[in-house]
């Protein structure tokens, strides 16, 4: 049901550094009538809702609230990267179950708590 998701940010330019190098993607600056936007890819139609990195008074970075999660081929991949790149793990890599697969989550660049998803 996710159709769109919104990651806030303090310093676009360092977050924006930050997911293109765990995610090794583009983001996609976009000014939204004055809303600075960093828009990830979509995945081509693929399953799954895409969403931006924003920046505006009123999105405040935290660790609290609602966890979004990354699908990935292997979360340990983007775990791998995200020390690197500036972040904090927060969960390592943790098995769900034989049918679910696994999950980890990071603090990012910003503060935000986010999490990863893949079935190995």
């Amino acid at each position: 049901m996710v159709g769109w998701f919104e990651i806030p940010v303090n310093d676009m330019e360092r977050a924006k550094q930050f997911y293109e190098t765990v995610f090794n993607i583009e983001v996609k600056d976009v000014d939204f009538g004055g809303l600075k936007m960093g828009w990830f890819p979509d995945n081509n139609g693929a399953y799954g809702a895409t969403g931006t990195l924003i920046k505006q008074e009123t999105y405040i970075p935290s660790e609290k609230g609602t966890l979004v999660y990354f699908m990935c081929e292997d979360v340990q991949n983007e775990l791998d990267r995200i020390e690197t790149a500036g972040g904090k793990i927060y969960q390592p890599k943790t098995k769900i179950s034989d049918e679910h697969g696994f999950m980890g989550a990071f603090i990012d660049t910003e503060g935000n708590r986010v999490a990863l998803h893949s079935k190995v």
